[in-house]
């Protein structure tokens, strides 16, 4: 029996196996290492680094996750193992600029963010490819007439367009909102406690090298004896264009202020994601009611097999989304109780308790949206069984109509007697029990707005 398999492989986890690296501990490391480069390169970039502080040999040092992962209990996050790895193995000439003017937060909420931005992105093709395939089923099935159902009864006809574009309308305002939330991401730099007050400090003591571009050209035009330009600018301003400089290294958006406790970018992003799984999960709610055998109106693409029943075809794909929607909106919830118990200018427990949250939301978001496109893609009807379902009522499932053309006390009396056996087609004329003719603005409502 092999033991040696690594600590987590998906065996629990089904709806994101293989679907979930963009989210795997090397896509964090990575994003780390990557957060620690811009930051050297934006003090190179900026004059404060010296020119020869070349940051991308960073990402030549070999980190061990596993002896990263251990190192981390002692100081309660990866990143300061990571910083004193990174000294370890980068050139002098770049050690002392290694994680100049950050904290630990920094570096972890930024690679966070650029994981959270990476995986977003691959989400939201997947969230697309679900709203291609609904509309091209819901035109499809435009005219394709089916029971409605109201607390789980037969109510009135409608069409399956008409319900596949009302999936589709949820998911629609789902992409939207996901895309605006991946498209303000921020960088994160504050320093210790959000004041950046080390590197104000540095900036001052030591000024700006020359060994920048722009410095060299000062220097040319007419610099102090000491290398420092006169028109150097001042520390807040340098400090600022410093942060600016960053966040664009990482390919983050930059903020004004440090978010160290204001965790909007954690609320705001959860929210996308668990809207985005919510919409997915009532496509997949409708499509395994659907798929009952006594049902039968609908059918995924091809159904998983069960190990002991050879006649199943269970509807995997839909019991995949339907249990990441289950689960995303308590992980979601955890991310506002975070951001509400962020206390101070750095959190206790409160922001660690994101990172594995944040991670696994994604997760979800991640398997759901992929199982959804194979779905909806591939979703079959069965016009057959659609046909039964909406005559199983014996016409009665037009009885709203018969209130308005008969009047209600007629109609009561016309149900009545359907109750006590009279077929409903010897009341009643035939133009006025054709579901088909009976649809209301399904039509209208389902064409794309």
């Amino acid at each position: 029996m092999p033991t040696d398999a690594p600590f987590d492989t998906g065996l629990t986890s089904p709806v994101s196996a293989g679907r979930d690296q963009a989210v795997s501990d090397g896509a964090l490391l990575a994003a780390l290492v990557d957060a620690e480069v811009a930051l050297t390169r934006a003090l190179v970039e900026r004059g404060i680094a010296p020119a020869t502080a070349d940051p991308s040999a960073l990402r030549e040092v070999e980190i061990d996750p596993a002896a990263l992962a251990r190192d981390a209990v002692a100081g309660g996050n990866p990143v300061i193992p990571l910083v004193k790895a990174l000294r370890a193995g980068a050139p002098e000439s770049l050690r002392d600029w290694i994680h100049t003017g950050a904290t630990s937060q920094d570096i972890l909420d930024t690679a966070l963010m650029v994981v959270a931005r990476d995986a977003g992105y691959a989400v939201l093709k997947d969230l697309v490819r679900v709203n291609e395939a609904l509309a091209a089923f819901a035109a499809a099935h435009r005219g394709t007439v089916a029971a409605a159902r109201t607390l789980t009864q037969h109510a009135v006809p409608t069409t399956i367009g008409l319900r596949a574009a009302n999936w589709r309308r949820g998911l629609a305002r789902a992409i939207d909102r996901l895309d605006d939330a991946l498209a303000q991401l921020p960088a994160q730099l504050g320093g210790a406690a959000g004041t950046m007050a080390a590197l104000a400090e540095r900036v001052r003591a030591r000024g700006s090298t020359d060994d920048s571009a722009e410095r060299r050209q000062e220097t040319a035009d007419g610099a102090d004896s000491d290398g420092l330009s006169r028109e150097r600018p001042d520390a807040p301003v340098l400090v600022q264009e410093v942060r600016r400089a960053y966040a664009a290294a990482i390919g983050l958006q930059h903020t004004d202020t440090p978010w160290h406790t204001q965790r909007w970018p954690i609320t705001e992003l959860g929210d996308a994601l668990t809207q985005a799984i919510d919409a997915l999960g009532k496509i997949a709610t409708d499509v395994a009611t659907a798929s009952r055998t006594e049902i039968g109106e609908l059918s995924e693409p091809t159904g998983g097999g069960s190990s002991a029943m050879p006649q199943k075809q269970n509807p995997t794909r839909s019991v995949m989304v339907r249990s990441a929607a289950l689960r995303a909106p308590q992980l979601n919830a955890t991310l506002h109780l975070a951001s509400a118990l962020a206390a101070d200018e750095r959190p206790d427990g409160a922001w660690h308790a994101e990172w594995p949250t944040l991670r696994e939301l994604l997760r979800l978001a991640l398997g759901s949206a992929s199982h959804a496109a194979d779905l909806t893609e591939g979703l079959r009807v069965d016009r057959d069984a659609v046909d039964r379902t909406l005559a199983a009522t014996g016409g009665l499932i037009v009885s709203e109509r018969l209130a308005v053309a008969l009047g209600r006390e007629r109609a009561a009396e016309v149900v009545a007697r359907v109750a006590d056996g009279v077929p409903i087609a010897d009341l009643v004329a035939p133009e006025l029990l054709d579901p088909e003719d009976y649809i209301g603005l399904s039509g209208p409502f389902t064409d794309p707005e």
